[in-house]
Protein backbone atom coordinates (compact mmCIF):
# COMPACT_ATOMS: atom_id res chain seq x y z
CA UNK A 1 0.00 0.00 0.00
CA UNK A 2 1.84 3.89 -0.84
CA UNK A 3 1.81 6.51 1.21
CA UNK A 4 -1.36 7.75 -0.03
CA UNK A 5 -3.66 5.30 0.02
CA UNK A 6 -2.75 4.51 3.78
CA UNK A 7 -3.44 8.35 4.38
CA UNK A 8 -6.81 7.69 2.51
CA UNK A 9 -7.30 5.72 5.38
CA UNK A 10 -5.79 7.43 8.23
CA UNK A 11 -7.88 10.22 7.44
CA UNK A 12 -11.30 8.33 7.63
CA UNK A 13 -10.43 7.10 10.69
CA UNK A 14 -9.09 10.03 12.33
CA UNK A 15 -12.15 12.29 10.84
CA UNK A 16 -14.50 9.62 12.99
CA UNK A 17 -15.78 9.01 9.57
CA UNK A 18 -15.28 5.34 10.15
CA UNK A 19 -15.48 2.78 12.69
CA UNK A 20 -11.82 1.55 13.44
CA UNK A 21 -12.67 -2.01 13.57
CA UNK A 22 -13.69 -1.35 9.76
CA UNK A 23 -10.86 0.66 8.54
CA UNK A 24 -8.69 -2.68 10.07
CA UNK A 25 -10.51 -5.14 8.43
CA UNK A 26 -10.37 -2.86 4.55
CA UNK A 27 -6.43 -2.99 5.90
CA UNK A 28 -6.54 -6.00 6.32
CA UNK A 29 -8.19 -6.89 2.74
CA UNK A 30 -6.04 -4.31 0.93
CA UNK A 31 -2.91 -6.03 2.75
CA UNK A 32 -4.03 -9.67 1.50
CA UNK A 33 -4.71 -8.29 -2.23
CA UNK A 34 -1.12 -6.51 -2.64
CA UNK A 35 0.27 -10.08 -1.33
CA UNK A 36 -1.30 -12.14 -3.77
CA UNK A 37 0.16 -9.13 -6.17
CA UNK A 38 -2.29 -7.08 -6.78
CA UNK A 39 -0.60 -3.41 -6.98
CA UNK A 40 -2.71 -1.34 -4.14
CA UNK A 41 -1.89 2.12 -4.58
CA UNK A 42 -4.34 5.40 -4.28
CA UNK A 43 -4.59 5.14 -7.90
CA UNK A 44 -5.62 1.76 -8.66
CA UNK A 45 -7.48 1.78 -5.09
CA UNK A 46 -8.76 4.43 -3.08
CA UNK A 47 -12.00 4.49 -4.46
CA UNK A 48 -12.53 0.65 -3.81
CA UNK A 49 -11.27 1.08 0.02
CA UNK A 50 -13.64 4.65 0.55
CA UNK A 51 -16.27 2.65 -0.88
CA UNK A 52 -15.92 -0.51 1.31
CA UNK A 53 -15.20 1.40 4.37
CA UNK A 54 -18.08 3.71 3.55
CA UNK A 55 -20.45 0.97 2.62
CA UNK A 56 -19.35 -1.48 6.00
CA UNK A 57 -19.31 1.42 8.46
CA UNK A 58 -23.20 2.49 7.38
CA UNK A 59 -24.28 -1.41 7.63
CA UNK A 60 -22.89 -1.71 11.02
CA UNK A 61 -24.32 1.86 12.14
CA UNK A 62 -27.56 0.17 11.09
CA UNK A 63 -28.09 2.39 7.97
CA UNK A 64 -29.70 0.71 5.29
CA UNK A 65 -27.97 0.39 2.32
CA UNK A 66 -29.72 1.02 -0.67
CA UNK A 67 -30.74 -1.45 -2.82
CA UNK A 68 -30.32 -1.24 -7.10
CA UNK A 69 -31.08 -3.46 -9.47
CA UNK A 70 -27.53 -4.71 -10.98
CA UNK A 71 -28.15 -4.11 -14.43
CA UNK A 72 -27.27 -5.72 -17.81
CA UNK A 73 -23.96 -4.19 -18.84
CA UNK A 74 -22.73 -4.56 -14.88
CA UNK A 75 -23.83 -8.14 -14.82
CA UNK A 76 -21.68 -8.44 -18.25
CA UNK A 77 -18.82 -6.57 -17.07
CA UNK A 78 -18.73 -9.27 -14.34
CA UNK A 79 -19.54 -12.09 -16.23
CA UNK A 80 -16.58 -11.54 -18.10
CA UNK A 81 -14.19 -11.41 -14.13
CA UNK A 82 -15.40 -14.19 -12.30
CA UNK A 83 -12.44 -14.01 -10.04
CA UNK A 84 -13.17 -10.93 -8.67
CA UNK A 85 -16.37 -12.05 -8.13
CA UNK A 86 -15.39 -14.79 -6.22
CA UNK A 87 -12.88 -12.28 -4.30
CA UNK A 88 -15.93 -10.15 -3.79
CA UNK A 89 -18.08 -12.76 -1.79
CA UNK A 90 -15.44 -13.83 0.13
CA UNK A 91 -14.76 -10.51 1.02
CA UNK A 92 -18.64 -9.79 2.16
CA UNK A 93 -18.30 -13.67 3.87
CA UNK A 94 -15.23 -12.46 6.14
CA UNK A 95 -17.11 -9.03 6.61
CA UNK A 96 -20.45 -10.98 7.62
CA UNK A 97 -18.32 -13.05 9.95
CA UNK A 98 -15.72 -10.32 11.68
CA UNK A 99 -17.68 -7.30 11.85
CA UNK A 100 -21.40 -8.61 11.53
CA UNK A 101 -21.86 -6.41 8.74
CA UNK A 102 -24.13 -8.37 5.71
CA UNK A 103 -23.66 -6.63 2.63
CA UNK A 104 -26.53 -6.54 0.26
CA UNK A 105 -26.38 -8.49 -3.03
CA UNK A 106 -25.90 -4.91 -4.86
CA UNK A 107 -22.89 -3.41 -2.94
CA UNK A 108 -21.10 -7.57 -3.24
CA UNK A 109 -21.24 -6.24 -7.05
CA UNK A 110 -20.09 -3.33 -6.78
CA UNK A 111 -17.16 -4.68 -4.52
CA UNK A 112 -16.43 -7.08 -7.70
CA UNK A 113 -16.45 -4.39 -10.15
CA UNK A 114 -13.50 -2.50 -8.28
CA UNK A 115 -11.92 -5.62 -8.13
CA UNK A 116 -12.11 -6.86 -11.04
CA UNK A 117 -10.74 -3.00 -11.97
CA UNK A 118 -7.97 -3.75 -9.54
CA UNK A 119 -6.64 -6.58 -11.71
CA UNK A 120 -7.01 -5.00 -14.60
CA UNK A 121 -4.70 -2.52 -13.25
CA UNK A 122 -2.03 -4.48 -12.11
CA UNK A 123 0.23 -5.76 -14.14
CA UNK A 124 0.77 -9.44 -14.84
CA UNK A 125 3.57 -11.67 -13.91
CA UNK A 126 5.99 -12.17 -16.79
CA UNK A 127 6.01 -16.02 -18.15
CA UNK A 128 9.02 -17.64 -17.57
Amino acid sequence: MDDQLALRIQLFREGGQIKPEVADFVTAELAALEAEGCTVTEATAGMLTSHLMMALTRLLDGEAIEQFLTDDQVAAELAGHPEAVTRARAVAERARRELGAVLPESEVNFLGMHLAVLAQQTPAAPSS
